[in-house]
This record gives structure tokens, sequence and C-alpha cells, in this order.
């Protein structure tokens, strides 16, 4: 469910107490542990965490005038969410992060992006806490514009077989 409200501090307000409890405990641990550079916001009816337009200035390529986020924590219907980007877009963090989930002996709920949770039991708050940060902003610019970037025209034109060509020897003919 997509909040409306244009504040964090709105966000919060509206969540039923239990909620607003988890959320702040998630959100109290990410601030804690955020590099410097990435800021708080709303973003997409989401608490988002997010590189500012001074530092980036492309914007996220799915609507420039967004931040290029880069976590973002959320109430859904039957439990909160933690939307991990960098896991998302990099094969080595997402490895990372499952590995380390993996060992801390808790049960991973994951989609592409999203951990779901119902409670702070339900997360292994030192996974948590070290993947938030662990990139810099450059270094999450970087993995960001590795992920978006094209593929080389020059490998998709070497894929290509020219039309009419064959692998087979026509017959009569070798």
């Amino acid at each position: 469910m997509q909040s409306k409200a244009t504040t964090v501090t709105e966000y919060i307000k509206e969540l039923p107490v239990e909620r607003r409890k988890l959320i702040n405990a998630i959100r109290k641990l990410i601030k804690q542990n955020l590099p410097v550079g990435f800021k708080e916001g709303v973003q997409y009816g989401m608490i988002g965490y997010f590189v500012p337009h001074r530092l980036y200035t492309a914007g996220y390529h799915c609507d420039p005038k967004e931040p290029l986020p880069y976590i973002c924590l959320a109430s859904q219907k039957n439990y909160c969410s933690l939307y991990l980007y960098a896991q998302y877009s990099n094969d080595h963090e997402k490895h990372w992060f499952q590995r380390a989930w993996k060992a801390s002996g808790k049960k991973l709920d994951m989609g592409k992006s999203c951990v779901r949770f119902k409670k702070p039991e339900d997360l292994p708050l030192d996974v948590i806490a070290e993947a938030v940060g662990r990139l810099s902003v450059q270094e999450y610019i970087d993995i960001y514009e590795s992920a978006i970037k094209p593929k080389s025209t020059a490998r998709r034109k070497a894929n290509k077989k020219p039309v009419g060509s064959s692998t087979t020897t026509p017959k009569g003919q070798g």
C-alpha cells in the first residue's frame, strides 16, 4: 500500500502503532549505518535513502526527476519491506548478502530486491547494517551505471548471423 505522505514524519504517523515501532527500529539502524552522501526522504510512497541530484545529476533512469534510490523501507499490507537496490543491481552484492544472511541462520524471504519481514527478530540486524554501510555513494553509482549501460553493439553484431547465412554446406557443394 503506497503512502501519499510527503515527509518521513508523515509516513510514520500514518502507520499503526506496532508497525510504527517496527519501521522506526529499522529506520534507526539504517540511519546509523548509512554512508555520508546518501539522504533520507519519501520516494515512491516509501521511506527512501537515495543519492541526491547534487551528487548524481542524471537521477534515476526510470524517472530522471527522481534521485537515484539506494534503499527503501515500507509498510505493506501483510509485512514490511526493505528494498536493497545494490543487491538487485549487482551479482557480487547479491551473493554476498545471501551468504551473510544464510550464515545468520535466519530465513530469507526475498524477491529481486525486496526483503520481506514481520518483526525485527526476522532480520539479522548485523547483516542489514553491513549491507547499508557497505558501499560509498560513488561505489553505488558505479554499480548502478554498470547495471544500466547498454550491452556493447560490437558484441550484439558478432552474435547476429547475416541474413541468408547458413552453417551447413548446400547439397552438392562439398
